[in-house]
């Protein structure tokens, strides 16, 4: 076989590969095991898909190498392939919204309306960790975060968040984040933190994206 032979391989299987990335849904369930594992009917309730299409979804991601699974009993559990896959996520994300209007059109009318200021980066909110003049709030459900977090988040899911304030000191700033860029929780969380007279801003990407650059993470129901 030839040298260009050997290329054209390569390029058929990379785009093989890139056809896995072709469908809304597969994104979407890339995006929620990114937080952790989960089963193929947690991913049908999250999505609002039925079993079959996920589970064909996920079958899908598996032979492209970016979802690994296990079985436990009776049930499938499904998880990303590496981090990569976060990275490769990340790279598309990027890649789009600087060259498709559309995209840029749909972040601006249904995000950035409302929240227009300019979100926090992964190393400011370090900085700002460091010095104690934030508290970082996680809005996932509990089970995400038990599966990882920021180092020193605090878990407060949006639908717990009118009744925890309490628990949110409002000296310094609080910092928000969920499952990335797209996620609306950290969004709304904001808003309503905003409303009641705290100083909040959104960390600009979410937990996925802070593991893939590597930095600190923790796991369980502590703070660290």
């Amino acid at each position: 076989m030839s040298s260009v032979s050997r290329k054209g391989e390569i390029y058929a299987h990379l785009a093989n590969a890139g056809k896995a990335l072709a469908h809304g849904a597969r994104l979407e369930l890339l995006e929620y095991m990114s937080q952790g594992e989960r089963s193929v009917e947690e991913l049908a309730e999250l999505s609002g898909m039925p079993v079959a299409n996920v589970s064909q979804h996920l079958q899908k991601l598996g032979r492209a190498g970016m979802a690994v699974s296990r079985k436990e009993g009776q049930r499938v559990y499904y998880s990303i392939s590496g981090m990569e896959v976060v990275a490769l996520l990340s790279a598309l994300r990027s890649v789009a919204e600087k060259n498709l209007a559309e995209i840029r059109g749909v972040v601006d009318r249904y995000l950035k309306v409302k929240d227009s200021l300019e979100p926090v980066r992964a190393r400011e909110l370090l900085k700002l960790a460091k010095k104690g003049s934030v508290t970082v709030i996680d809005v996932r459900p509990p089970e995400e975060y038990v599966q990882g977090h920021l180092a020193g988040a605090v878990n407060v899911p949006l639908k717990e968040l009118e009744w925890r304030l309490k628990d949110i000191p409002k000296a310094g700033e609080v910092v928000a984040y969920c499952r990335g860029p797209y996620c609306v929780m950290a969004f709304e969380a904001v808003v309503a933190l905003r409303k009641k007279g705290y100083r909040a801003r959104r960390l600009a990407d979410g937990f996925p994206e802070w593991k893939q650059a590597g930095l600190p993470v923790a796991a369980g129901t502590g703070k660290s």
